[in-house]
Parts: structure tokens; sequence; C-alpha cells
């Protein structure tokens, strides 16, 4: 009887390997579920790439702010004012990552966090110190106060030791003088500021920051340019020794659809400042006033080169002063030279659009 031998035929027995469909079938299969689990894994980074580049485009703004041009539109003085309202940005995007579940999102978010904390963070501890020597304010009362009295009231009872007030009208400046005067003995005025004190002044003269600019500014009667006045330098003799105090009020700086962010008067008077600061042979400097602009905007290098902000040194927050009703931006300073900041803050509102802000300074 012959004998059929299924190994060498390959026919039947434990070593016959099948290749037919079903076999090939179930190995699709094995493939396509390792490639689900493959994908799965590598599925949260895949997600969500539109709100990582978002990401990532928000911390390189808040990271190369000063790149950003300032020839159309004043953009770059623009993006510096409102720079800390980007990270509002953040909480947004990272909502979205969450939603989607994008890890790549929620990686890419580490740089604007990151970037934000560095350049904001430290404002947001109280680096206020008690005790100091002599305390300085500044307020914008507001060409359209409708109580400059109370403002007044409300000014001495803060117990400031030099007062500068900007935006002063000729209706309310008798108001101010009055009811000021049994606080401050000694005052000046010079076109829309003046300086309260406590202490004598001396060395007072106004400060050109050239509001009245153009080939016939020079040819103006002298009464006709003081109506331009809006910048002072004074001497106030303290138990320490001279404190050369100057008040300011920067022209304004406007958002419109054909100028952009314009700042031309603005930042001309900056530079006029800066100069001034620059020629001024006092170690000891203050400089109080509404710059209409914040100290991270680069118009002001000249003066922030020379100066620091006492809020920065030795307050809480970011000291936002305007609109009253609602601060979002800081652009009525302190800035110091020569002299330590001990603290820093904003008194109550008033009936003008600014709040006003204060500090303690010492030897």
């Amino acid at each position: 009887m012959t004998q059929v031998d299924t190994t060498e035929t390959g026919q039947g027995g434990a070593g016959r390997r099948d290749t037919g469909p079903g076999t090939r079938r179930a190995a699709i299969r094995r493939a396509i579920r390792r490639a689900i689990r493959v994908g799965s894994r590598l599925e949260p980074w895949k997600r969500g790439l539109v709100l990582a580049a978002l990401a990532l485009l928000l911390g390189l703004v808040m990271l190369l702010h000063a790149k950003i041009p300032n020839r159309v539109g004043s953009l770059g003085s623009l993006a510096e004012t409102i720079l800390p309202w980007f990270g509002l940005f953040i909480p947004v995007l990272l909502a979205g990552a969450l939603w989607r579940r994008s890890a790549s999102a929620v990686v890419a978010l580490l740089l604007p966090v990151l970037v934000w904390l560095n350049l904001f963070g430290g404002l947001l501890s109280d680096k206020s110190n008690p005790g100091s020597d002599l305390t300085v304010a500044s307020h914008n009362v507001g060409a359209d106060n409708p109580d400059p009295v109370g403002t007044a009231h409300a000014l001495a009872a803060s117990g400031a030791d030099v007062l500068a007030l900007e935006e002063i009208t000729p209706q309310a400046k008798l108001p101010y003088e009055k009811e000021l005067a049994k606080a401050y003995p000694y005052h000046t005025v010079q076109g829309t500021v003046g300086l309260w004190s406590k202490l004598p002044l001396s060395d007072t003269r106004p400060v050109d920051i050239e509001m009245d600019y153009g080939p016939l500014a020079d040819t103006k009667p002298v009464d006709v340019k003081m109506a331009y006045t809006r910048a002072l330098r004074t001497t106030v003799a303290t138990d320490q020794g001279p404190l050369a105090v100057y008040v300011a009020h920067l022209g304004s700086a406007r958002v419109n659809p054909r100028a952009g962010f314009w700042t031309v008067s603005r930042d001309r008077g900056a530079r006029a400042l800066g100069k001034a600061i620059a020629a001024e042979r006092n170690e000891r400097v203050v400089l109080l006033g509404d710059l209409n602009g914040t100290m991270d905007d680069r118009a002001f290098a000249d003066i922030t080169s020379q100066l620091r902000s006492a809020q920065v040194a030795a307050g809480k927050g970011f000291g936002f002063s305007w609109p009253a009703k609602f601060p979002v931006v800081r652009i009525d300073q302190i800035l110091v030279r020569g002299v330590q900041p001990k603290s820093s803050w904003s008194l109550p509102a008033t009936g003008s659009d600014h709040l006003p802000v204060a500090a303690g300074i010492s030897w």
C-alpha cells in the first residue's frame, strides 16, 4: 500500500502554512489595529495645531515687541502700551487647548507664559516698605473736572509733601490756589501745570517740551508761549538737601483709522524732556506727571534710561491710572533718580478722569 508523505508535499499536517484569503484578512486587521493604537498615542499631538501656532505667535510678539516696527501707525508703541494685556490671550488659548485635548497647544503655551512672567511677574508682588522721608503725588485734575474744590480737598488730605497738578485751566487755577494754600504754603504754576509744596521752592522755570512747534514758534511773545507751557522744573529744599522736581504733561496719544496710534506731539515732548533731564546737574531728581504713555513704550527711552519708575521699584501691581472709572493703563508716572522709592500707590478717584498717584521716597 502506497502512503503519501504530507510533510514533503505540504498538503495537510502541522507544518502546513495557510496562505488563503482568510489568513490575509486577519493579518490586515492586526496591522490596522496596531496603526490605530499608534495613532491614538499621536493624536493629542496632532490636534489643535492652529492653537499651538497661535500660542507660539503670542509668545514671540511679547518676546520681540521691541522689533515691531513703528514706521506705520506707531504699531510698535501701540503694542508696548497694551503689552500686559496680551496675557489675557493665554487662558483663552489654554481653554481651547483643553477643549481640543491638544498636547501640542498646551506645550506651546509655555512660551507666552514664561515671557509674560519674565516681563511682568515682578509687578505682582508687593515691594513697598514702611517709612519714607518725603511723600510726592501727581494728579491730572482734568480740564472738565466739575469739582476742583473737592479735588483740592481730597489731595490735601492725602498728606503728600509735594503735589503736582496737570491740566489746570485758567478758570480752575484760583480755586486750586485758594483751597491748597493752607496745606501748601509754597507753590508755582507754569501754564497748565503746577507744583504745591510744604517745603520752600527755588530756581523755578518752565521747561520747553516743544508743544508749540514750528518755524513761527520762536517769534511768538512770552505770554502767548506760556499758554503752551506744560512742563516745569523747580528745586525743593528738603532736610536731606536740594531735590530737583519736574512736572510734565506730554501731548496726547490717539488711536484713529487714518493715523493709527498717533503720538507725534507726545514723542517730541518726551525727547525734549529727556534732554532737559540729561542736562540737570542735581543728582536727585523726581519727575511727576501725565506722560500719556506707559514706561514700556520705546518712545520714552530717553527718560527711562535716566530715571526709574517708583511703581515698578516699590509698588504692588500695575498701578493703572486711566481711565479713573476702569483703569487699564498707567500713564500717570512718578520717576526718580538719586533717591530710593519706598512705596507707590494710587489715591482715590476725584472728579477727574485720571486717578492720582503717590510715592514715598527716601535718601
